[in-house]
C-alpha cells in the first residue's frame, strides 16, 4: 500500500492531515448539538446541513487520500453533498428573512438584479425582474435543478466507469467524460448565479446576521473544490506536476489536491463554527419596518 512505503516526513503529514480531519468532525459535531438545542426548528436542518459541507469534504478527501482507488467515488460524494448545499443556502437567505410570504411582503415592489455573477455580470443590458413568487420559484428550481441532476449524471459517470467507457482525465470529444464535466459545470453556472441574484437583494437586509461572511464562507468552499481541484487536474494531466514513483502526475495532482482541501475545510470548519454560533436578532415585522420613516418624521 501506499502508506507502507510513505517515509518519516510522509507519514507525519498523513497523520497530521488525519488529525485535522478528526477535529473538523468533532467541531462540526459539537455545533451541530448546539444548533439543534438552540435554533428554531424552522432552520435547524438548513444551518446544520451548511455547517456540514467543510466536514464531508475535509472526510472524503482525507479517504481519498488514505486509499487511492477510492478517489472517484469520494470526490462524486462530496460533490452530490454541496450541490445540495447550494439548494439549502439559497432557502436559508429566504428563511432568514422571515420565509417565502415574509420575504414578498418586503420587497412587494422591489426587483431582482439578475446582472450578476457567474452568468451575466457582464451583460448590462438585461433588465430587472420583478420580485413575485414566480420568479422566486425560479430561482429556487434553479439550484433545486443541480441537487437533483449531479447526482443523476454522477450515478451514470459511475456505471460508465465500471464498464471501462468513463476515464476521469480524458478530454476528448469522443468521451463520455468531457461532456459529462461540461455538462455538470453549466448547471454549476446556473445554480450559483441564482444564489448570487438571491444574495444581491437580501445582503443590506441580512447584515444584521452577518449574512456577507456567510456567504464569503460558502463562495471559498465552492472555489476551493470545483475551481481548485480542476486547474490541479488539468496541470496533472499536462504534465506541468511532474510524476514522482510509484505516483503518476495524475495521482500526485489527486494527492495535492485532497491535501489541500483538508487543511483549506478544517480552516472553514472553524470558521463556520464562529459565524454561526453568534445569537442574531430576529428581523422586525415589514409593517414596523414600513412604519419608521413616518414615525421619525413626526418626531419634533
Amino acid at each position: 500500500s501506499l502508506s507502507a512505503g510513505l517515509d518519516l516526513p510522509g507519514r507525519f503529514l498523513f497523520a497530521t492531515l488525519t488529525l485535522m480531519t478528526l477535529i473538523a468532525i468533532l467541531v462540526f459535531i459539537e455545533e451541530a448539538v448546539y444548533i439543534y438545542r438552540k435554533i428554531p426548528s424552522s432552520k435547524r436542518s438548513i444551518i446544520i446541513w451548511i455547517n456540514a459541507a467543510a466536514p464531508v469534504i475535509s472526510t472524503t478527501s482525507c479517504i481519498g487520500m488514505w486509499v487511492p482507488r477510492s478517489t472517484m467515488f469520494t470526490d462524486f460524494t462530496a460533490g452530490i453533498f454541496f450541490a445540495i448545499v447550494i439548494h439549502k443556502f439559497l432557502m436559508m437567505m429566504i428563511k432568514e428573512c422571515g420565509g417565502q410570504k415574509v420575504l414578498l411582503r418586503r420587497f412587494e415592489n422591489g426587483h431582482f438584479t439578475i446582472t450578476t455573477g457567474p452568468c451575466c455580470c457582464c451583460c448590462l443590458c438585461l433588465p430587472r425582474v420583478p420580485i413575485t413568487r414566480q420568479t422566486l420559484f425560479w430561482l429556487k428550481l434553479g439550484t433545486f435543478q443541480f441537487a437533483v441532476f449531479r447526482p443523476v449524471l454522477v450515478f451514470l459517470s459511475i456505471v460508465l466507469w465500471t464498464n471501462g467507457n468513463y476515464v476521469l482525465y480524458n478530454v476528448s470529444p469522443k468521451g463520455p467524460a468531457l461532456w459529462i464535466s461540461c455538462f455538470i459545470g453549466a448547471l454549476t453556472l446556473f445554480a450559483l448565479w441564482a444564489v448570487g441574484i438571491m444574495f444581491r437583494k437580501v445582503r443590506i437586509l441580512l447584515k444584521c446576521k452577518n449574512i456577507i461572511p456567510k456567504f464569503a464562507l460558502y463562495q471559498f468552499i465552492v472555489i476551493l473544490n470545483h475551481l481548485q481541484t480542476t486547474i490541479i487536474n488539468i496541470f496533472a494531466t499536462q504534465k506541468i506536476i511532474p510524476c514522482a514513483p510509484p505516483l503518476s502526475s495524475t495521482a500526485r495532482g489527486s494527492y495535492i489536491a485532497q491535501q489541500l482541501l483538508i487543511m483549506e475545510m478544517f480552516l472553514i470548519t472553524v470558521i463556520s463554527r464562529v459565524v454561526y454560533r453568534r445569537k442574531y436578532h430576529d428581523l422586525e415585522p415589514p409593517e414596523c419596518v414600513a412604519e419608521e420613516p413616518g414615525d421619525k418624521k413626526q418626531t419634533p
